[in-house]
């Protein structure tokens, strides 16, 4: 593989008009089939094979005027203290803030609040029902900007009015600490390079894949079916990797031209045969987790993984090509502070390495012993994780959403916020009415349910549809346990009455989609693990390396899960972070994050150790392997989780709940795995098994491909410098 690689490193480098103009052709083809392609779809996601789906589905089939796709939004209304929303003027006005909101153009019903559960007890606060046409992704900022001049309209007159629903999102902005994430990047690039052509190289690099990434899944999204958030997960990958894989094709061809190698196109060779065959099965790494998660179950998430693999590909194809074909453009000029003050590898910074891997190798076992107990310590949180979609409840108090929740909670109560939605198919019953009517009765019997609505039929009388609100709150556990005793009470009330029922709605789908991404979680980590260490088995050769790689992100992973719920749910530091409400963890937090930060952990993994196993493989003993080869890549291995710890921290800034809670979760599990995991476990672990670390079984070796990822080839074309053995300067 290395000197495939290094012949393709060579070609780019020689032929670099060729290669940048058939990428720039590439990002040109992109922007043309962009202009023509239908664009990512808005539909509402499906999970397959759960009970809330199956209800979904079932309303649409039987009542096919319904816009189940359709945003709503609710507006609360609260008359002056001492006053009844009923009043003839009060009415009035409600009257006339909805007909304003009714003669919206994409506006298609309006319900007013009544005496039918929509207007509280003391006749103070009602709230009515804004139904839309089309997904909340379509709705016009003109459209919002009416809803929302209703609702000042109501304030004006004397009102407290307050509004709520899918209708009011607007997606997701990146905000200014975002941005200063992508501005330390820069900053770190620069330190790390000493040359601003080496990092802006790297970035450039990076932004121009990530365009053609994210470009080519709009291409594709409408055919597919996928949502904008494959694009953006795609965009946040490919950029994370981008940066990552040119950096550390750049630092290698610096390094072999700081070795005195004159010749600039064998030194590119050689970056792309040994640098780039790390980056190939780094990559392939990120791919099989992102793929990977085609196993959960859940089309949406399939589709978001598939389109940010099709990015990290793109990123590894660029690192490859591109990058050498850059370099051949600037060759001198990447190095020249290099050249005269050794910034890529300084006294300074080479000390700095060195001091650290002797402490580490001075005393591993105390090291691994502290770093694992350390991370169990604060992974302890991660046993109380609760799954669920945090809500409008979790918004902070300055936003509308928030105070129409609360409002409606306590005027209401809390099951107001996250009603139940009973689907009954009566087509077998020979009455359908008093079908319905016992099926009504059931629940309405049943503990924990305030109230259940009058059946709405459907056309043909065979189905209805029944609203049961609960006693507590959308994301309180007590409902989780509500809808299951509904559900468990079914199979005496279908036979008395000879009808199937379901139990939907938001709430009972968000119960769902914790449960099934809970089943999912483990035979999701178990592929993506198993075939990873396979994947390692090949590249390093070794049992134990692939082992404790495995183990070492285990590790990391829960260790973030555990600051998630120490902050999420718990309410730790909540108040630094600008979290104003605990509740549960997003149900598809841990599987994105598995996906995420196991691609990223097996990058530095392949990048730290890769250096160790070309030192060995050219020598070195296991000892002396360890530190020449974290003297090389721990620099890279360092600004790469610094950037990536930057760029996710921004997100952790936001103000929307869930980005802030996957920026926190990433940021943290790149801090762990990088600087407790791989900079000071791996070391660590790897002296304690010493020769052992590189044991191959006879039988195994035999079977197992060989592929040349240490450079071998390329070193019999010509000596490799001595490699530095720190602990002799003892």
């Amino acid at each position: 593989m290395a000197g495939m690689l290094s012949r393709l490193g060579r070609f780019s480098y020689r032929r670099r008009w060729v290669v940048v103009a058939l990428w720039l052709l590439a990002l040109g083809g992109a922007v043309l089939l962009t202009t023509r392609a239908e664009g990512p779809v808005s539909a509402r996601a499906t999970m397959p094979g759960v009970e809330s789906q199956q209800a979904f589905d079932l309303i649409a089939e039987r009542f096919p005027g319904a816009a189940a796709d359709g945003a709503a939004a609710t507006i609360v209304f609260v008359a002056p203290p001492g006053q009844a929303l009923t009043s003839a003027a009060n009415a009035k006005t409600v009257e006339a803030v909805l007909a304003t909101v009714s003669g919206g153009a994409q506006v298609s019903r309006v319900v007013p609040p009544s005496a039918d559960g929509t207007i509280s007890a003391d006749g103070s606060t009602g709230f009515a029902s804004v139904s839309y046409g089309v997904p909340s992704a379509e709705v016009t900022e003109e459209s919002r900007a009416a809803l929302a001049g209703a609702v000042e309209q109501a304030r004006g007159a004397g009102l407290t009015a307050e509004m709520s629903g899918s209708a009011l999102k607007t997606g997701t902005r990146m905000s200014a600490m975002e941005l200063a994430g992508v501005a330390v990047a820069a900053v770190v690039l620069v330190m790390t390079f000493g040359s601003l052509v080496a990092a802006g190289l790297s970035l450039l690099t990076a932004v121009l894949g990530v365009a053609i990434s994210f470009l080519g899944v709009w291409v594709v999204a409408g055919p597919l079916g996928m949502a904008i958030t494959s694009g953006m997960l795609a965009l946040m990958l490919g950029l994370a990797v981008g940066i990552d894989y040119a950096m550390f094709v750049v630092s290698r061809f610096r390094e072999e031209r700081h070795g005195h190698d004159d010749d600039a196109e064998r030194a590119a060779g050689r970056a792309v045969g040994t640098a780039g065959s790390a980056v190939t099965f780094a990559g392939a790494t990120v791919v099989i987790a992102l793929a990977g998660l085609s196993v959960v179950g859940i089309p949406s998430l399939a589709k978001m993984g598939l389109a940010a693999a099709g990015a990290v590909v793109v990123a590894v194809l660029v690192a490859l090509t591109l990058v050498p074909a850059l370099l051949g453009f600037a060759p001198n000029r990447v190095l020249a502070r290099a050249h005269r003050r050794g910034a890529a590898h300084s006294p300074a910074r080479r000390s700095v390495a060195r001091s650290w891997v002797r402490l580490v190798l001075r005393r591993p076992l105390v090291l691994t012993l502290t770093g694992v107990a350390l991370l169990a310590a604060i992974a302890v949180p991660a046993v109380s994780l609760q799954l669920g979609t945090p809500g409008d409840a979790s918004l902070p108090v300055t936003e509308t959403q928030r105070r129409a929740y609360d409002l409606r909670a306590e005027r209401f109560g809390p099951g107001y916020n996250g009603p139940l939605t009973v689907v009954v198919d009566a087509r077998g019953a020979a009455d359908p009415r008093a079908a319905v009517a016992t099926v009504a009765d059931s629940v309405r019997a049943t503990g924990g349910v305030v109230s259940v609505s009058k059946a709405t039929f459907n056309q043909r009388g065979d189905t209805a549809i029944l609203t049961a609100v609960p006693s507590t709150g959308p994301t309180d556990e007590r409902t989780e346990k509500l809808v299951q005793t509904l559900r468990a009470a079914r199979p005496g009330v279908q036979a008395a009455g000879q009808v199937r029922y379901e139990i939907t709605g938001s709430t009972a789908l968000d119960i769902d989609m914790a449960g099934k991404t809970r089943s999912a979680l483990v035979p999701y980590v178990a592929v993506v693990i198993g075939l990873a260490v396979l994947l390692l088995l090949v590249v390093f050769r070794s049992v134990w390396i692939p082992v404790k790689a495995a183990l070492g992100f285990l590790l990391s992973l829960f260790a973030a899960l555990g600051v998630i719920v120490a902050v999420f749910q718990w309410g730790w530091a909540a108040d630094l972070l600008g979290v104003e409400q605990t509740g549960p963890v997003l149900s598809l937090m841990p599987i994105l994050l598995v996906g995420i930060v196991f691609g990223l952990a097996m990058d530095y993994e392949v990048f730290l150790v890769s250096r160790m196993r070309e030192a060995h493989a050219h020598g070195s003993p296991a000892r002396d392997a360890i530190v020449t080869g974290f003297q090389r890549s721990s620099t890279v291995v360092v600004a790469a989780a610094v950037i990536m710890i930057a760029v996710f921290g921004g997100f952790a800034a936001a103000d929307e709940p869930l980005i802030k809670m996957v920026g926190l979760g990433l940021a943290c599990a790149v801090f762990f795995d990088a600087f407790v995991v791989r900079l000071t476990l791996v070391p660590a672990v790897l002296h304690l098994l010493g020769e052992r670390a590189w044991w191959l079984p006879r039988w195994l070796d035999r079977v197992l491909p060989r592929v040349d990822v240490e450079g071998e080839s390329l070193n019999r074309q010509r000596p490799e410098p001595e490699p530095v053995h720190a602990l002799s300067a003892r």
